[in-house]
C-alpha cells in the first residue's frame, strides 16, 4: 500500500472545468450544472485503494447527509483501468450503486481532470465555495486503514458546514493521505 500525500492545490484556485461521464447514468457531468450551491466537493476516489475502502462507507454517509442541503457532491476516479480493472467504469458503477452514492462517480479516462485538479491520491478531496474557488483541500478525517481511529468525516465536513453557515473556513488543513493515482504510461 503506497502513502502518497495530496499535493495542497492553493486555497482561493477557481475550478477547472471538467466535463465527465457518470458511471451510473452515462449522463456528463460538469461543474456548471451547480451552480446554486453553496459548495461543491470533487472527491477523487477509485475501487481498489484500501484507503478508499477504508472511508467509502463515509463518503456514502456525506452523500446522504448532505443531499437536501447546499451542497453538490461529484466523486471522480481517474486511474489507468487497464492496467486497475478494478477501476474500470463498470466496476465503478458496481461500488456506487452498492454503497448507495447519491452523487454521480464519474470517470476520468483520459486522466485530464486529474491533472488539472493536482490530485495525487485516492482519496483526494477539494472543497469548493460559492464563488468555486477553492476552500478547503485535506484529509476527510485522522483515521488510516489499521490506526484505530474512528472514521467520522471530521476535517472535510466542518469546512463544509463553516461554508453553510457562512463562516470562515480554516487554512490550516492537513493534507490526505492515500494510494497514489494509477497514471497511464506516456504512449
Amino acid at each position: 500500500m503506497s502513502r502518497t500525500e495530496s499535493t495542497m492545490l492553493p486555497l482561493g484556485t477557481p475550478i477547472p472545468a471538467f466535463e465527465l461521464p457518470d458511471v451510473v447514468t452515462g449522463k456528463i457531468i460538469n461543474a456548471d450544472e451547480f451552480s446554486g450551491s453553496t459548495a461543491l466537493l470533487i472527491m477523487f476516489i477509485c475501487r481498489h485503494c484500501p484507503y478508499v475502502k477504508h472511508v467509502q462507507n463515509e463518503l456514502a454517509r456525506l452523500g446522504n447527509d448532505y443531499a437536501n442541503r447546499s451542497v453538490a457532491i461529484v466523486a471522480i476516479s481517474s486511474n489507468d483501468a487497464d492496467a486497475y480493472p478494478e477501476d474500470a467504469p463498470p466496476k465503478l458503477r458496481e461500488m456506487a450503486t452498492y454503497l448507495g452514492f447519491r452523487f454521480p462517480l464519474c470517470y476520468d479516462e483520459r486522466q485530464d481532470v486529474a491533472r488539472a485538479f493536482t490530485a495525487a491520491c485516492t482519496p483526494d478531496f477539494f472543497l469548493f465555495d460559492r464563488d468555486r474557488k477553492l476552500a478547503y483541500r485535506g484529509q476527510l478525517d485522522g483515521s488510516r486503514p489499521g490506526n484505530n481511529v474512528p472514521v467520522t468525516g471530521q476535517d472535510l465536513r466542518s469546512a463544509i458546514d463553516a461554508l453553510l453557515n457562512g463562516s470562515h473556513v480554516d487554512s490550516k488543513q492537513i493534507p490526505s493521505i492515500g494510494c497514489n493515482i494509477k497514471w497511464r504510461s506516456p504512449r
